[in-house]
Order: C-alpha cells, then structure tokens, then sequence
C-alpha cells in the first residue's frame, strides 16, 4: 500500500511538471497560476503545495527534467566532470561535436524544445521568480567555463594563442549558438537549423584562427536548404 501511495504521488507530480510545461509555454510563467497548473493536472492547489514550495519552485523542478542543450552535449561526453578536456581528447573537435548535438537535441526533442523555450522567451524575473533567474545563470556560468576550458585546452593542443582572452571567446560563441536557437524557435521555418549552425560556428572559430572544418558550410552560392 505505501509503495502504490509513493508511486501515485510520482504520477501526481509527474502530471503538475507536464501541465506546467504547456501551460508556461501557451501563456508565460507569470501569467499561470499554480490553480491553472492544477486544474490542467487534474489535481488539487493543495497537491501542488505539497509538491513544491512556490512557482519557482515548481519551474526549477521542470527545468531539472531536461538537461539543457549545451549542458546535456558536455555531460554526455565526459559524465558531468569539471575537466574542459581529458587526455587524448581533441578539444576543438569536441566543441564542434557538442555545439551540433546541442542543435540536433533542439530540432528532434519536443520536451527539450519545448523547455529551453519557456526558460528563454516565457519567463520574467519578477520578485517571485529570483530563483530562477539565479538557476538560469548558474546553468549559463557553468556553460561558458566549460567552453573555456575546451578553448584553452584546444589552443595547448594547436600551440596557438587567441587574439582575444579564451573567456571573452567562450562569451560570443555562447552568443551566438544561444542566438541561433532563439531566432529558429521564433521561425522554424525560416531557417534549417542543423545546417545553417555549423556553418556559422565554423565561420567564428575559423575566425578566431582555429583550422576550419571541411564541409561545414554549403559552397559558395549554394543556398542552405529549408526544412
């Protein structure tokens, strides 16, 4: 009996976590009550608060489920260590690896999709909100010191030194894979993600000086394909 309870209170809060994810993304975080939560749960208000202390509570237990883009290509490659690179490790191949994963989680994961667009365009950090604005940049922190460390572990490997310092490096190409993803889920159909997001971070760390990945970028000309 105590383990068919345990296991309904799982569902119970399994379905909050679901209804919350929707209903952040139809009509923003700061416009759905916890009572719309649980109504579009079929629970109670009382089931919310004895599953989660308050809103941000609840959106921070949503974003756990689903490891962001970026962060879910690092852990899958070195089992959430710390290190930039491990030994034997080609570190700028690396980059490139996890920036396409990144991308690729994006396109074909509709709960991952659906989450980095809820973090990034559903939220606003009012007062009652704060801890999610400080989860969202501990995610972000720890994303450019891992970029950072795989930049100066590429550079030791390729024996060059960047015009820029590596941390102010890791900072655009944060900016501009977080800019790609954002445009695309503003328009999908605007842009082939897959295709146009490796071209133009071959482009930036070709730019950076860094050897250029063959094949990354359609020939000159060549219009990239819409989905």
């Amino acid at each position: 009996m105590a383990r068919r309870t345990k296991e309904e209170a799982l569902e119970t809060r399994d379905k909050l976590l679901d209804a919350a994810e929707h209903l952040f993304q139809a009509q923003g975080v700061s416009h759905t009550s916890l009572q719309d939560i649980a109504r579009r749960a079929g629970a109670t208000r009382g089931a919310v608060y004895w599953h989660f202390k308050d809103k941000a509570d609840l959106f921070n237990a949503m974003m756990e489920r689903v490891t962001l883009p970026m962060e879910a290509s690092f852990n899958q490659e070195d089992g959430g260590r710390d290190a930039g690179c491990g030994a034997g490790v080609d570190a700028l191949k690396r980059i490139r690896r996890v920036t396409v994963e990144a991308l690729q989680r994006i396109v074909t994961d509709a709960q991952t999709r659906r989450v980095f667009e809820v973090a990034t365009h559903k939220v606003e950090y009012i007062e009652e909100l704060q801890a999610v604005r400080l989860r969202h940049l501990a995610v972000r922190h720890g994303f450019l010191s891992r970029i950072e460390q795989s930049m100066d572990a590429a550079c030791h490997q390729t024996d060059m030194k960047l015009a820029m310092p590596t941390a102010t490096a890791a900072q655009g190409l944060h900016a501009l894979i977080d800019g790609l993803i954002q445009n695309w889920l503003l328009e999908p159909q605007a842009f082939d993600l897959l295709q146009v997001g490796p071209c133009v971070v071959n482009v930036y760390l070709t730019g950076l000086g860094f050897a250029g990945e063959q094949g990354a970028c359609p020939a000159a000309g060549q219009e990239p394909s819409l989905p």
